[in-house]
């Protein structure tokens, strides 16, 4: 998506893909405040620990971090960074959600935000946790991957 126009990526989740085995993968808008925007816009976002929660037929993202602009006064300035956000979903895509995180072992986390034409997009995706051999088993791939390439650039 970064090659696409008027996209400009303002965070990634990047442990998310070691952590958790991603599947079906969402694109939400964001709910914010006007201060919330701009802080977004300055890319002062962390997605770090975020995931997705329904209640009551709308999806909240939760534990993302977005600091108050600085600049921001009166109702525009929220003082609680981790605050929930709705996010903008059809109504099929939160059935789906739902559905989704009904079975074992399953959540919906965040796993990048961005702007697309102006407006804040969010990406979330299905996950499960990945046990810590599966873990072990990533960076083994990763290192024999990266020795090859060292190897290959050495005999060129």
């Amino acid at each position: 998506m970064a090659a696409e126009e008027g996209v400009k990526s303002v965070a990634t989740n990047r442990r998310a893909g070691f952590d958790y085995e991603l599947g079906t993968r969402y694109e939400a808008g964001i709910a914010l405040s006007g201060g919330e925007i701009k802080s977004v816009r300055a890319g002062r976002m962390d997605l770090r620990d975020a995931f997705v929660i329904i209640r009551g037929g709308s999806a909240f993202l939760v534990n993302a971090y977005i600091p108050s602009y600085t600049l921001a006064t009166g109702f525009n300035a929220h003082p609680d960074e981790r605050r929930e956000r709705r996010l903008l979903l059809q109504k099929k895509q939160i059935s789906e959600i739902d559905i989704a995180t009904a079975q074992k072992g399953m959540t919906v986390i965040a796993t990048r935000a961005y702007l697309k034409k102006g407006r804040a997009k969010i990406e979330i995706a299905a996950a499960k946790g990945k046990k810590n051999y599966d873990k072990r088993h990533a960076i083994a791939e990763k290192d024999a991957k990266r020795e090859m390439a060292r190897a290959i650039s050495e005999r060129d």
